[in-house]
């Protein structure tokens, strides 16, 4: 008897909450399930991806391939970020044709106003059991206008390309409808791999965080983030915004 009472006087509160909370949203102009980005014109000159090729006495006539995209934590290509956000670079070396080049550098060059990557790894070929492609963590050296990784040397073939993913965190501050473009890349290693590709970059545009994206931001700013406060298929922006206003006035009775 005391559990039930005890759910409905929590009941009207958090209708309460969560009516305040809608109509707050409302009064901010942000609406639940709508992403506000750039428009199409300004996407139409800001790619994700580039690519280059390399073909010349250098590499014996040997084309090597070099790629760069940038894409959200699930390895997705993207178009827009929200500003606070984390995008990862990948960069792709590898060869179309015979030959095995050994990479040993991989510079990855950030947009201007870009941090330390927060994370990066480096997917390539090896001969250890079980052999072939595997994915490892890497330290980046700052230098050459960027950030490098390093190796001996990873074998490249035209089955297996060697793979650098950098993450950076996107400044706060870029104000929403800003095309972000990266620097370059450069490239070192034997066989004519190595390379300076200043034009080998990848773009998105900045665009507002959605609901959950902004929900989530501001409860971990207030030290209230947790698996609760995570939007989902089942919960709308109101409840969630309710459960915590709700959970405030609790803590502070």
């Amino acid at each position: 008897m005391i559990e039930m009472e005890i759910y409905m006087s929590r009941t009207p509160m958090r209708r309460i909450a969560a009516v305040a909370a809608s109509a707050a949203l409302v009064a901010g102009g942000v609406t639940a399930g709508v992403t506000i980005g750039a428009g199409a014109a300004s996407a139409a000159t800001c790619s994700s991806s580039s690519q280059a090729t390399k073909n010349d006495p250098s590499t014996v006539w040997i084309t090597h391939t070099y790629n760069k995209t940038v894409t959200n934590a699930a390895g997705e290509e993207i178009t827009e970020a929200a500003a606070g956000s984390l995008v990862t670079y990948k960069t792709v070396v590898g060869t179309t044709s015979i030959g095995n080049p050994y990479v040993n550098s991989i510079t990855d060059i950030p947009p201007a106003g870009f941090g330390a990557p927060v994370s990066a790894t480096v997917t390539a070929y090896t001969v250890s059991i079980p052999t072939g492609q595997h994915e490892a963590d890497v330290t980046m050296t700052p230098g050459g206008g960027g950030y490098a990784a390093t190796s001996t040397g990873w074998f490249v073939n035209s089955g297996n390309p060697v793979t650098l993913k950098t993450t950076y965190k996107v400044p706060a501050n870029i104000a929403p409808g800003t095309q972000v473009t990266s620097g370059g890349t450069k490239v070192g290693g034997t066989v004519g791999v190595g390379t300076d590709l200043p034009n080998l970059n990848a773009c998105f545009t900045v665009r507002i965080p959605n609901p959950g994206e902004a929900v989530t931001g501001s409860m971990d700013g207030a030290g209230l983030g947790s698996s609760e406060g995570q939007l989902s298929s089942t919960g709308s922006v109101s409840d969630v915004l309710g459960d915590t206003i709700t959970k405030v006035l609790e803590n502070g009775s």
